[in-house]
């Protein structure tokens, strides 16, 4: 049984971890997202490879492809050259770390100007952080670009039982800090959100919190948030499903959770798509479900539910 979760804890239960180039980037990708303007743009994504997060969030999985050492500096650089030379040119550019893009062990500050240069085309620039993680070397980055700033939060769930469990180590007033701080400087902010995190029982109640835990961020400024369904797969959570204390989401409750984000019209909300499979509860409409989700996505709009013998 495990009584205390703190970061020993979570890592004592990891399988091994990939074993990887700190000169290549992990993985990227090009995909349509709508802006804050209304706009569909295209979109590249590129998975950084760098430094573990230092923070061990109970159901996170990222570190299975992030370094035990600091990144050496250049890398990042490189890392993002190669992934543009292969990628199409595009307006946004996400630079997803697997953490905290301002922990200087992960993206060393002194390659910032290189990092620069390389997104000196783009028009909008995304990058994720800890709320924690604030402070002037945030400005002084977003002065080097040429075009906008934002910055993805990791809130999780505002639950008062579960936001302490996770290990993320944030408060909602921590949250709030960070996005009116980043609202100050002129950077635009977005959340990452949680369907069924460990230590919330029922399909209602997981709905619920998420839904409120979207409103809270809308609350706090934030532009967009992104529904994520909680996996398992990195050791600790297995363990923690199998003492009852995760369940993992329905492809249902996320539809449902989803449009109830939608309706609220507070700003854009997107749903996570990665590996939707896992969550399936009906082979036969599965493949028209996720094209549906998509294209809510792309629209912003409730679209008319897919009709199977299934629900």
């Amino acid at each position: 049984m495990i009584k205390k979760i703190e970061n020993k804890t979570v890592v004592d239960y990891r399988p091994p971890k990939a074993e990887m180039d700190p000169h290549r980037p992990h993985f990227f990708l090009n995909e349509p997202e709508k802006q804050a303007d209304g706009n569909i743009k295209s979109v590249n994504t590129i998975f950084l490879t760098n430094r573990e997060c230092p923070f061990k969030c109970v159901m996170c999985d990222l570190w299975r492809h992030t370094l035990d050492e600091p990144t050496p500096k250049g890398a990042i650089p490189a890392q993002i050259e190669f992934a543009l030379d292969r990628l199409p040119n595009a307006p946004v550019v996400k630079l997803y770390n697997s953490g905290n893009f301002f922990d200087g062990k992960a993206i060393p500050r002194d390659d910032y100007h290189d990092i620069a240069r390389l997104l000196a085309n783009a028009e909008h620039v995304i990058v994720e952080n800890h709320p924690k993680l604030i402070g002037p070397f945030i400005p002084e980055f977003r002065n080097l670009l040429n075009g906008s700033f934002e910055i993805a939060l990791g809130l999780e769930s505002i639950h008062p039982v579960v936001m302490p469990k996770l290990n993320k180590q944030i408060t909602r007033e921590n949250f709030s800090e960070a996005v009116r701080f980043l609202e100050s400087h002129g950077i635009s902010s977005r959340a990452f959100i949680l369907l069924n995190p460990p230590f919330l029982k029922g399909v209602e109640e997981n709905k619920r919190w998420c839904l409120e835990s979207v409103k809270f961020a809308f609350e706090c400024g934030v532009s967009a948030c992104s529904i994520i369904p909680t996996r398992d797969g990195n050791g600790i959570m297995e363990k923690l499903r199998e003492q009852g204390e995760f369940e993992p989401p329905t492809l249902s409750a996320l539809e449902s959770v989803f449009e109830k984000a939608l309706s609220l019209n507070r700003g854009r909300v997107f749903c996570d798509l990665w590996d939707l499979n896992r969550f399936l509860d009906c082979e036969k409409c599965i493949d028209k479900r996720k094209e549906r989700l998509k294209m809510m996505n792309l629209s912003q709009e409730v679209l008319p539910k897919i009709r199977c013998n299934c629900n």
